[in-house]
């Protein structure tokens, strides 16, 4: 029961208790106060009469006509004269002891008989007759009940208001309260929320700012152990001079792509040398050298930052030599992105060389899944070498195989079109487990296949890229969601669903999702959204985001997350349902004790806000076994199991 209810029952309890012993009380003073005036009355009326009579005594008409006065103007019962020699009764009135407008229980409650008083009359010295008068209680009675009736109505009016008023300071003294309950709500929610004001009330006032120290202590060992985890990330994966990726992280990617999974796909490597570095440190110096390369670093964050390459790589290999991952690009594509770097690096010449040399040559190679990582590498060296060998244009391309990016555009437009239009698209279903229980199914990770004009499934890795270059990524998504839906009404199963980043940042199309999901809110338990940590997109449009979807019943999950740890901060207070992490971090993890430290402080950061981390890509039994000594709470990969249609 609530503290309103709780208050309002009391009050009535009070009141009722209150106006109970008010009422009897008054009741009893009041009784016995009428009780005295009733016997005062009786009397005064027998002694005023006797004396009246005593010149009247032997003339009993005049003696009926005084009794009738009296008993006419005021309130009896009866009034008679009675002869004291025989005890005959000389006068005699009196009416029926009727009592109106009181209710007979409380004539029974107060119990206030009629009072009595007599006086004598005299002839002379002789005592003649006895005056008897018999008050009637009738007046006394209606003054009590309506003096009654005002007290409980009196009562009644302080009771309304005191409840009124009681519900009212109520509410406003509990306020914090409900701000406690929703700080706490949202710390299940893995958001970190302090209340800016305290109470003034001693005792909520204490609860308040222990909540509020309990919230910082909490945000500030989050935030320790993500600073941790971000140290431990860059250390191992970053270049310190220009905040780039490291060959190693590259190597990972690269890997990444190379491998026949879903998420793989065709794409260039681009890699990038600057002439003559150690020349350049004697001539220029050593600061301007490292500015030089801090430039080169800053330019292909521009270029791999922007919204539709978000999923680009840069790194800096060593030295002077750089390199972009960028998969789902075609060789058109390739040209502009080398011309693109090769006129933006004319514009470091100057201060980069004295001579016309280029300040670096760019090589580029094309890639597919399937392709052994050192060849990919050798053949990157030789069309630098390539490049290095012709002044004319200071960057090569190698295209080794003609499928995929290479393809005309046309042909991809078409067959994808008459594929969304006709609804030749096929889900596939991977599953996520328990990572100390393989048996225990979490959800499937839902995958798509489009079929192409022959009527082959073709992976999403080779036409995500080419859907994202005709900015279909909202349609796609919208049919995939259509195609999810469908399959949950006949199906109970839990399903994981991703969402591009154009489509979050497409008002229209979000709209759209969500009146698809709103329609359907008996499913909300069984899906799960998420979004692709190098597609987010910005902190409010995703804290709208998170909350439109939690409002409709749906959660939300990060996947591939890993590659900017220090933005968990930001991600903390969304409700999030899951975090996987990214597969170039589990990779050979348990031949790799850095990746255990990494992976260890992310999982602490991760368990002290109550968010589960699941691993990606999981591919042997050792990786399992590290994940489960590490504690992870699921996993999901081929070793868990491919991608099937069900």
């Amino acid at each position: 029961m609530s503290l309103l209810k709780q208050l309002f029952l009391a009050i009535c309890l009070f009141l009722l208790v209150a106006f109970s012993g008010s009422f009897f009380v008054s009741l009893e003073s009041s009784r016995e106060q009428m009780l005295s005036q009733l016997r005062s009355h009786a009397q005064d009326a027998a002694t005023a009469l006797g004396l009246s009579l005593t010149s009247q005594v032997d003339d009993p008409a005049m003696m009926e006509l005084m009794v009738s006065s009296i008993f006419d103007s005021g309130y009896y019962n009866s009034i008679r004269v009675v002869n004291i020699e025989d005890e005959s009764i000389l006068v005699e009135r009196s009416v029926p002891a009727n009592i109106e407008g009181v209710p007979q229980w409380f004539v029974r409650l107060v119990n206030l008989h009629p009072q009595g008083g007599d006086a004598l009359v005299m002839r002379g010295w002789e005592q003649v007759a006895r005056v008897e008068v018999l008050s009637n209680p009738q007046f006394a009675l209606a003054r009590l009940w309506d003096s009654s009736l005002g007290g409980l109505v009196w009562l009644l009016v302080c009771g309304l208001l005191s409840a009124v008023f009681g519900g009212w300071l109520l509410r406003r003294q509990l306020r914090p309260l409900d701000a406690m309950v929703r700080q706490a709500e949202a710390i299940s929610h893995r958001e970190f929320i302090s209340l800016p004001r305290v109470p003034r009330t001693p005792e909520l006032k204490r609860v308040v700012l222990a909540m509020n120290q309990m919230v910082e202590k909490l945000k500030a060992l989050f935030a320790e152990e993500a600073a941790r985890s971000e140290k431990l990330r860059a250390e191992s994966y970053q270049d310190s001079l220009t905040g780039l990726a490291n060959r190693r992280l590259l190597d990972e990617q690269l890997g990444d792509q190379l491998l026949l999974n879903e998420q793989s796909g065709d794409g260039y490597l681009l890699m990038l040398r600057v002439n003559d570095l150690s020349g350049l440190n004697q001539r220029l110096g050593g600061q301007r050298t490292d500015a030089l390369i801090k430039s080169i670093g800053d330019l292909l964050k521009r270029i791999s930052a922007q919204s539709d390459r978000r999923h680009w790589l840069a790194a800096r290999n060593r030295g002077g030599e750089f390199s972009l991952l960028t998969p789902g690009l075609d060789s058109r594509g390739a040209e502009r992105l080398a011309m693109e770097i090769s006129a933006t690096l004319e514009n470091l010449r100057l201060t980069g060389a004295s001579d016309c040399t280029p300040v670096a040559h760019l090589g580029i190679v094309a890639y597919q899944p399937g392709n052994p990582l050192s060849s990919v590498w050798l053949r990157l060296d030789q069309a630098l070498a390539q490049a290095q060998q012709h002044p004319e244009r200071p960057w090569a391309l190698l295209q080794d195989f003609t499928a995929g990016p290479s393809q005309p555009q046309h042909d991809w437009r078409a067959w994808i079109d008459d594929a969304l239009n006709n609804g030749k698209l096929k889900l596939y279903f991977q599953p996520v487990v328990q990572c100390a229980d393989t048996s225990e199914v979490l959800h499937h990770k839902v995958l798509a296949r489009l079929l192409d004009p022959q009527g082959e499934a073709v992976a999403a890795g080779h036409f995500l890229p080419w859907i994202e270059r005709l900015g279909w990524s909202a349609r796609f998504d919208l049919a995939m969601l259509e195609h999810t839906l469908d399959y949950l009404v006949e199906h109970a199963w839990p399903l994981a669903l991703s969402l591009s980043g154009s489509t979050l940042r497409d008002p229209d199309a979000l709209q759209r999702i969500l009146a698809q999901l709103k329609a359907l809110p008996d499913l909300a338990r069984l899906l799960t959204l998420e979004i692709d940590e190098r597609q987010l997109p910005s902190a409010s449009e995703l804290q709208q985001l998170s909350q439109r979807l939690r409002d409709s019943g749906y959660r939300i999950g990060l996947q591939h997350f890993g590659g900017n740890f220090s933005q968990i901060g930001n991600l903390a207070h969304l409700g999030l349902a899951y975090l996987k992490i990214d597969g170039c971090y589990i990779r050979d993890i348990d031949r790799q004790s850095d990746k255990q430290l990494f992976i260890e402080a992310v999982f602490r950061a991760t368990h002290s806000i109550d968010l589960p981390l699941i691993a990606e890509r999981v591919e042997t039994q050792g990786e399992l076994d590290t994940l489960k000594a590490l504690g992870l709470f699921g996993v999901m990969g081929r070793l868990i199991g491919p991608p099937e249609p069900m």
